[in-house]
C-alpha cells in the first residue's frame, strides 16, 4: 500500500505543506467486527486485537474499550488475535475465528475457532466444568468470515464452506462440511435474510438455504468482466429489506474504490445494477431509512425523497428500465408498431407535473445499429378521484425488432411500472 500526504514521511522532512510518499507492506484491509454482549460491546479488527468496551464504566468521559485479556478475572487462555469476533445469540457465546490458541496464545491460527464459557467472556480454559473449547476447520486455508442465521453459523474459508451449531453438553458446538466449491469475495460480501444467506463469490453469486446454490445472475459478465481484482476484499453486501433487495457494492476495473452495486431481488428473482459509491450499509431497523456510508465521508439515508442529497441543491436521480429485443414468432418477418398504451403511477413524486419518457426502437438485425427510434413524454395530469397521465401514444416504426424502454432524469419524480402494452401487426418479410 502506498500513501501520500501529511504524516507520510518522517517530521520535519520536506518543507511545510508539501506532500511525501510513504510505502508501507500489506495488502489487508482493516476490517473492524463486533457484537452486543448485553449492553457492553465486544470488537476485533481483523488479524488483530479483541477489546471489551464497558458501558457501565463508560460516562463522559467516555472510556475506551480495553484488551479482553485484560479484563479483571479473565484467564490465561483469552485469545489476544482474531480474525472476526461474534456473540452465539441463542446460547451467548463469545466466538472468535481465526484466533491464537488455548496453548499457544499470541501466535494465530486462521483455521481455528474458539469459544467462551456461556455467557462469561472471561473464561476461556476448556473444562468439564465450563463449556468453553475450540473447533479447527480442516479444509481451506484461512477463515474469511462467518454469519449467523436463526439456526446455525455460516463459516466461510477461501474454498470452503461449513455449517457451526449448537449441540449442547458435553460438546457444546459441532461443525460439519457443506461445500468445498464455493468462493467468497472478501469478509464483508456474505450476508444473512431470515435463515438464507447470500454472498458473491469470485465469479458467481451462491445463496444457501439448506443446501448452496449458484445464483442464475442474467447481469454477471457485467459485473465479473468490468472488476478490479485486485481490491477485490472491499466488497460489501447490504440489505433493503424494504423491497426484498441484496446489495453488492463492488469497485470497478477503473477504480480502487467501490463505485458501482449489483442487485438481486429475491422476491421477485430480478437483477439490476448502477452506480454509486458506498463503502457500508445498514438496513432499517433502529433508523426508519437504511442508512450508507458514501466515500466522501458523509452517511446518507436511502429511500428517504426523490433526488440526491449529496449535492446542493439536490440533483435528479437519473433511473431506466430498458427491455431486450422482443420479435414476432422467430424473428423471420417485420413487425409494424402504432401505438403504445403506457401503464404507470408516478405516487409519491414531490413534482406537481412528473413525467418519464417512453421510448420503442426498432432494428432490422440483431447486430445492427437502431434505425427507428420515437420517444414520448408521458405526464401526469390530475391525481384525483383516480391517478391520470398520458394515456396514449402514437408512433409509427417498422423493423425485424423491438426494445421498450422508460427513463426519468427530473426532480421531485419516483415512478414505478405497469404493464405497458403495444399495438403490432405483421408486415412481411422484407
Amino acid at each position: 500500500m502506498a500513501g501520500t500526504g501529511w504524516g507520510a514521511a518522517t517530521y520535519g522532512r520536506g518543507t511545510w505543506g508539501s506532500g511525501a510518499s510513504l510505502t508501507a507492506v500489506g495488502d489487508i484491509l482493516r476490517i473492524w467486527t463486533h457484537d452486543n454482549f448485553g449492553e457492553d460491546l465486544i470488537i476485533n479488527v481483523r488479524d488483530g486485537g479483541i477489546y471489551y468496551w464497558d458501558k457501565s464504566t463508560s460516562s463522559i468521559p467516555y472510556q475506551r474499550a480495553v484488551a479482553l485479556s485484560d479484563l479483571a478475572g479473565a484467564d490465561a487462555t483469552t485469545p489476544t488475535i482474531a480474525k472476526q469476533v461474534l456473540i452465539s445469540d441463542r446460547d451467548r457465546h463469545v466466538i472468535v475465528f481465526g484466533c491464537d490458541a488455548q496453548d499457544n496464545i499470541g501466535v494465530q491460527d486462521p483455521l481455528l475457532i474458539r469459544f467462551s464459557d456461556q455467557s462469561n467472556p472471561l473464561v476461556w480454559a476448556a473444562q468439564a466444568t465450563n463449556t468453553a473449547g475450540d473447533l479447527r476447520i480442516g479444509t481451506g486455508s484461512e477463515i474469511i468470515t462467518a454469519v449467523e442465521t436463526r439456526q446455525q453459523i455460516l463459516v466461510f474459508t477461501d474454498r470452503s464452506l461449513h455449517a457451526m451449531q449448537y449441540l449442547g453438553p458435553p460438546f457444546t458446538f459441532g461443525i460439519s462440511l457443506i461445500s468445498e466449491n464455493v468462493t467468497i469475495a472478501s469478509p464483508l460480501s456474505a450476508i444473512a435474510v431470515d435463515d438464507s444467506v447470500y454472498w458473491m463469490g469470485e465469479e458467481e453469486f451462491y445463496v444457501y438455504t439448506g443446501q448452496v446454490q449458484k445464483l442464475p445472475c442474467s447481469v454477471r459478465s457485467y459485473v465479473f468482466g468490468d472488476f478490479n481484482t485486485a481490491q477485490i476484499e472491499k466488497v460489501t453486501a447490504a440489505v433493503n429489506s424494504s423491497f426484498s433487495e441484496i446489495w453488492w457494492f463492488y469497485p470497478s476495473a477503473g477504480s480502487d474504490t467501490n463505485d458501482k452495486y449489483v442487485i438481486f431481488n429475491y422476491q421477485e428473482q430480478a437483477w439490476y445494477y448502477g452506480t454509486i459509491a458506498r463503502s457500508a450499509w445498514i438496513d432499517r431497523g433502529i433508523a426508519q431509512y437504511p442508512i450508507s456510508a458514501g466515500l466522501d465521508g458523509y452517511l446518507y439515508y436511502h429511500e428517504l425523497g426523490q433526488d440526491d442529497g449529496s449535492v446542493n441543491p439536490p440533483a435528479a436521480i437519473a433511473s431506466f428500465i430498458e427491455s431486450s429485443q422482443m420479435s414476432i414468432g422467430a424473428g423471420d418477418g417485420f413487425v409494424f408498431l402504432s401505438r403504445l398504451i403506457p401503464d404507470v403511477t408516478f405516487e409519491g413524486s414531490s413534482s406537481p407535473t412528473p413525467s418519464v419518457s417512453m421510448t420503442l426502437e426498432t432494428r432490422q438485425f440483431p447486430g445492427a445499429a437502431y434505425t427507428g427510434t420515437k420517444s414520448n413524454t408521458v405526464q401526469r395530469s390530475a391525481t384525483v378521484p383516480v391517478e391520470q397521465f398520458t394515456d396514449q401514444v402514437f408512433v409509427r416504426l417498422r423493423g425485424r425488432s423491438f426494445a421498450f424502454k422508460i427513463d426519468s432524469s427530473d426532480t421531485g419524480v419516483e415512478w414505478r411500472l405497469g404493464t405497458p402494452r403495444v399495438d403490432l401487426r405483421p408486415d412481411g418479410r422484407r
